[in-house]
């Protein structure tokens, strides 16, 4: 069982993603120790997705991570080391700093016999939340809350309205945030660009006052270039043009958001915006999609375990199907900002009647 003063460190080096997916074993680790703390090396191009989170008291880029180990072993020592990942330096780094290492269970045995817990891997697939958590379970905490967890900053929300604002193409009616594209090494996960094209057309059709705002990194910049020329005035690209965590703020801000599997999705799973999120068969989302999420609609690639390879295309995903959903979607946050109007609304009788009362 983790002290509640415990000095914990987790080495996460990973891409957003499964950095985003670590967020649920991060919470309860810091949660089963209130007196102690939390640190954390991330991979350097991966650690801002982990910035603001109050159960992280110091993050450390994976780039820096030897010199800081160094000073470390001057200063302090951690009580527990929880490794998420295989690679050995990372465990060797763990094993230089900490008293106890938890991490999953290596092919090497000597490696093995030097953790305070292995942690044996599932046996069959099981929710990517839920294998991170074995990490947690094995030092003696348990966690019902399995959300994802990511902070947009007020001043990046701030930031975000005055983009979209700034817009030509914004408009008065539903903003969809759309992550159209995965990364280069797993592309088979991307939903063909004439796909989106026929999502939005039927988007407009139904909202002739919608936007739609792209976002990506630089790679992405192909495909949202033609679809923004498709559709002028009424789609935009911020692919390239905005950092992560800014990006990270759109989403945050818009009515819906609709992608791929990639980090964007993960992280829009962390977020209250109603979302609808496109899965391929070798990555499905029963595995991956965020969990105890409101406001989401998950879709499965059709294609069985047993017909699925790199080469089954994400286009046996048709338009119609996800524009169902997004149009669901959209109702569900109509209805939610009626709720809030109403409510305001109410608000403003009682402090009518309230004053009328004291005048």
């Amino acid at each position: 069982m983790i002290e509640r003063s415990a000095r914990m460190l987790a080495i996460i080096v990973a891409r957003i993603g499964d950095t985003v997916l670590a967020t649920p074993v991060l919470r309860a680790l810091r949660a089963a120790a209130p007196e102690g703390s939390l640190d954390v090396i991330a991979h350097p191009k991966r650690i801002a997705v982990l910035e603001g989170l109050p159960f992280i008291d110091r993050l450390v880029p994976a780039s820096g991570m030897r010199l800081v180990l160094q000073r470390i072993r001057r200063t302090r020592r951690y009580d527990y080391a929880f490794v998420f990942g295989n690679d050995r330096p990372l465990f060797a780094h763990a094993f230089a700093v900490a008293s106890h290492v938890v991490g999953f269970r290596q092919a090497d045995e000597a490696l093995n016999a030097r953790m305070h817990v292995a942690v044996e891997r599932p046996s069959s697939l099981e929710h990517a939340v839920l294998e991170r958590m074995r990490l947690a379970r094995a030092a003696g905490i348990e966690s019902t809350n399995l959300r994802l967890e990511y902070r947009v900053s007020d001043q990046e929300r701030s930031a975000a309205e005055q983009f979209v604002a700034s817009l030509s193409s914004r408009r008065p009616g539903p903003l969809l945030a759309v992550a159209p594209t995965s990364f280069p090494t797993k592309a088979y996960r991307d939903w063909p660009e004439e796909r989106f094209a026929a999502l939005f057309e039927r988007l407009f059709a139904a909202w002739p006052e919608a936007g739609v705002i792209l976002i990506g990194d630089a790679r992405a910049r192909d495909v949202t270039r033609m679809l923004s020329e498709t559709f002028p005035g009424r789609v935009a690209s911020a692919a390239g043009r905005r950092s992560l965590r800014e990006s990270a703020a759109l989403v945050a801000g818009a009515d819906c958001y609709v992608g791929v599997d990639t980090g964007p999705t993960h992280i829009a799973g962390a977020l209250d915006v109603p979302m609808v999120a496109l899965y391929h068969c070798r990555h499905r989302g029963r595995y991956l999609a965020p969990l105890q999420r409101p406001s989401l609609e998950v879709i499965e690639h059709p294609a069985t375990d047993a017909e699925c390879t790199v080469n089954t295309r994400m286009d046996a995903i048709d338009a119609e199907t996800v524009w169902h959903a997004v149009a669901r979607q959209l109702a569900v946050r109509a209805r939610a900002d009626q709720g809030v109007e109403g409510a305001r609304s109410r608000q403003d009788v009682h402090d009518g009647h309230r004053g009328g009362a004291e005048r």
